[in-house]
């Protein structure tokens, strides 16, 4: 389970930033995950349980942003959903695409984070 790995990398990166904020806790986690980025976004959230146990995120929320996967045809100069399993054949046109526009996304989109104690 490869979400184990990529949930212990969002802790540590979460933690560094909101270090470098001066805060001491995080709340919340918003984590933006593309549909072809090959993350089951439910296995990612338990290994977000599993893994922020005992550090500063021990009581922070996983909050997944879902990005649906699209391409764009360059002859109608539309944008049009790819899905899973992907297809890169315009709907409209019936001509492929190679121009994929959203979909293999995986970062950290925001922290939510508790000011530091004097």
């Amino acid at each position: 389970m490869h979400e184990l790995s990529i949930a212990t990398a969002i802790i540590e990166r979460a933690d560094e930033l909101a270090r470098a904020d001066g805060a001491e806790a995080v709340s919340a986690v918003t984590v933006r995950v593309g549909e072809l980025a090959g993350v089951v976004p439910d296995a990612l959230d338990f290994a977000f349980e599993v893994a922020r146990d005992g550090t500063a995120l021990a009581g922070a929320r996983l909050v997944v942003e879902q990005i649906p996967a699209r391409a764009w045809c360059t002859p109608c100069a539309e944008e049009f959903a790819v899905g899973t399993p992907p297809f890169f054949w315009c709907p409209r046109c019936d001509q492929p695409s190679s121009d994929l526009r959203s979909g293999r996304e995986l970062e950290i989109a925001g922290i939510e984070a508790s000011p530091a104690s004097a």
